[in-house]
């Protein structure tokens, strides 16, 4: 096996320790995604976005000439006049084929909104309302200096106490976005919402679906299996079993180890369902599921 010239691509595994998130508990750092003041009516306070998830321990690949294993640089080329240096591109939108209405950063920056700068909270909803298929992305809504504190605290401390989230408005990535904010712990956290327009209707989603009526019995069998498999949401139990694979395959090769290869999946063609489901109710089926915990 042909060794790679950059040890960071060599052993993803140490890479992804070296980029490991900060522990469990240890105070936001890094760059906010946005930064601004949350106001609630004539009541303000400067404040800060934090991601409140990260991928810095997925597996990434680079792209290698296979013949030398040097990592490819992806080069922006003009069609006609070859590469181009990315500090000369500008930004285009196409309003016709090969068409293009060239906008520059201080015309974008000219039409900015006051939500570029402020979250304004416009409206206090029951969480049950907001359907879940419109929640986005959560972020940690930090204070962003001492001086706001204390009216940080009042806004998440009432928050908590009416049981209410609230929402406004936020731009980031050159998009307005919707927040639902709700009291965490000693902060807020901020979770970006999908447009109205972002959300495809189930209904017409699912309409191509037969409306049939299910057998009673086959029903109760499988209630009966749901309330075996029931138990709480505990996340450390369900790991990315892929990534797992994937380390273990670089890690095989690395060692210049033949990769073993995963047996392929029992076919499962059902020809009874009634029958089916009374052999899973049973546990001859196999455990497919986190074991079941006392409620």
């Amino acid at each position: 096996m042909a060794k790679a010239k950059r040890k960071s691509e060599d052993e993803p595994a140490q890479h992804a320790r070296r980029r490991a998130p900060e522990p469990a508990g240890a105070p936001l750092k890094g760059r906010p995604a946005w930064q601004g003041h949350l106001r609630l009516s004539l009541v303000s306070c400067p404040v800060a976005l934090y991601s409140a998830t990260t991928r810095s321990q997925d597996i990434s690949f680079h792209l290698l000439n296979p013949a030398t294993h040097n990592r490819i640089r992806l080069v922006p080329t003009d069609p006609d006049k070859g590469p181009v240096e990315r500090s000369k591109l500008v930004k285009g939108y196409e309003i016709a084929k090969n068409e293009y209405v060239v906008v520059t950063n201080e015309e974008l920056e000219s039409v900015r909104l006051e939500t570029t700068r402020t979250i304004d909270i416009e409206r206090f909803v029951d969480a049950s309302s907001i359907d879940r298929l419109f929640w986005d992305q959560p972020y940690f809504l930090s204070p962003g200096a001492d001086s706001g504190v204390e009216a940080y605290d009042v806004i998440r401390d009432a928050m908590r106490q009416a049981d209410r989230i609230a929402l406004g408005r936020v731009v980031m990535h050159m998009r307005e976005r919707l927040l639902a904010i709700e009291a965490r712990d000693n902060g807020l956290i901020a979770t970006t919402l999908r447009m109205r327009n972002e959300v495809l209707d189930p209904a017409v989603a699912f309409s191509n679906i037969r409306a049939t009526k299910s057998d009673r019995r086959m029903i109760d069998i499988a209630k009966q299996i749901i309330t075996q498999l029931e138990g709480p949401f505990e996340p450390e139990e369900f790991k990315d079993r892929y990534e797992e694979a994937l380390r273990e395959l670089i890690r095989r090769k690395k060692r210049g180890e033949r990769p073993v290869s995963a047996p392929p999946p029992e076919e499962s063609n059902v020809i009874d369902l009634m029958d089916a489901l009374r052999k899973s109710l049973r546990g001859k089926s196999g455990d497919t599921g986190p074991k079941k915990r006392g409620r």
